[in-house]
C-alpha cells in the first residue's frame, strides 16, 4: 500500500462519524441536490402545525434549520451519538427528543400528531405512521430511492440485482395506501455523486454502515486500492444516489 494510499485510509477512518454533518467531504466529495429543497418544504409545514413528530431525526441537523416549530414537537432517534447531538440542537428550540429504537409501535398514542415527518429514515412503518397522525394530518418526508450510490455498493460488494428494486416510490405509494394514507405528492430525482479521495470512502462507509454492512478496512483493503488507482486515473469515482419527496394524509 502506497504512503498516500495509507494516508487517505488513516484521515478516513479517524473522522469522527457521529451525528448526520456530511461537512468533514468538503473538497472530498460532492452531491448534487435535490431541486425541491426539503428543508425549505419542511419548515413551511412546520410553521402550519400544532403538534409534530420527526422520525429518525439523526442529529438533528435538518430539523435545527427550521426557523419556527408548533407548540408540541417532538423527534426520535435510536443511535445514543445521534440522540445526544440531536437533544443538544433541538432542546433549546423547544424540541423534545426521545430516545426509540426504530420499531414499532412508535411510544406516542393514538392522533398525537397532525404532522409527522422524516428525512431519509432507515425504516418507514406505515401502520404506525397513520396511527399517530390525526385525521386530515399528513406525513412529508424526503426518502432515500432504489438502488441509490449502488454503483460504490456494487464496487466493493458485487452485483446485487434483487436489492436494487428496494425502496422504489411506487412500492412505498403502496404501503401508505395500503395502511390507510391518501398520497398527495411524490416527486424523484437522480442526482450524481463525486468521490475525490479514498478517504472520503472509508467515511462514508464508517457512517453510513448499511451500504457495505460488513466494511473494515482489512477486510476491503484490496477493493480500496483498485479504487484509489481508478481515482487516480479518471479524476473521480462517480455514483448516483436517488430520492423521492413524498407527502400523504390520513383522511
Amino acid at each position: 500500500m502506497s504512503d498516500s494510499l495509507e494516508a487517505l485510509i488513516r484521515a478516513g477512518s479517524s473522522a469522527d462519524v457521529s451525528g448526520w454533518d456530511f461537512s468533514w467531504l468538503d473538497g472530498r466529495a460532492a452531491e448534487e441536490r435535490p431541486p425541491w429543497r426539503y428543508s425549505r418544504l419542511l419548515a413551511e409545514r412546520l410553521r402550519g402545525a400544532s403538534a409534530s413528530l420527526d422520525v429518525q431525526t439523526g442529529g438533528g441537523e435538518v430539523l435545527a434549520g427550521a426557523d419556527a416549530f408548533p407548540p408540541l414537537a417532538v423527534a426520535t432517534e435510536s443511535w445514543p451519538p445521534n440522540v445526544a447531538r440531536a437533544t443538544q440542537l433541538l432542546h433549546p428550540k423547544g424540541v423534545v427528543v426521545v430516545a426509540d429504537p426504530d420499531e414499532p409501535p412508535l411510544p406516542f398514542g393514538d392522533e398525537a400528531f397532525d404532522l409527522v415527518t422524516s428525512r431519509h429514515p432507515a425504516s418507514i412503518w406505515w401502520e404506525e405512521i397513520a396511527r399517530v397522525l390525526r385525521q386530515d394530518g399528513t406525513y412529508f418526508a424526503q426518502h432515500v430511492g432504489p438502488a441509490s450510490a449502488f454503483e460504490l455498493i456494487e464496487f466493493f460488494l458485487g452485483p446485487l440485482p434483487q436489492e436494487r428494486r428496494g425502496r422504489h416510490p411506487d412500492d412505498e405509494v403502496a404501503a401508505a395506501e395500503a395502511a390507510g394514507l391518501e398520497i398527495i405528492d411524490v416527486r424523484t430525482a437522480s442526482l450524481r455523486i463525486e468521490i475525490h479521495d479514498v478517504a472520503a470512502v472509508v467515511y462514508l462507509l464508517r457512517k453510513v454502515i448499511w451500504w457495505v454492512p460488513d466494511f473494515t478496512v482489512d477486510k476491503y483493503q484490496d477493493r480500496l486500492h483498485d479504487l484509489h488507482e481508478l481515482i487516480q486515473r479518471d479524476g473521480a469515482f462517480v455514483a448516483h444516489s436517488t430520492r423521492h419527496l413524498i407527502e400523504a394524509r390520513k383522511p
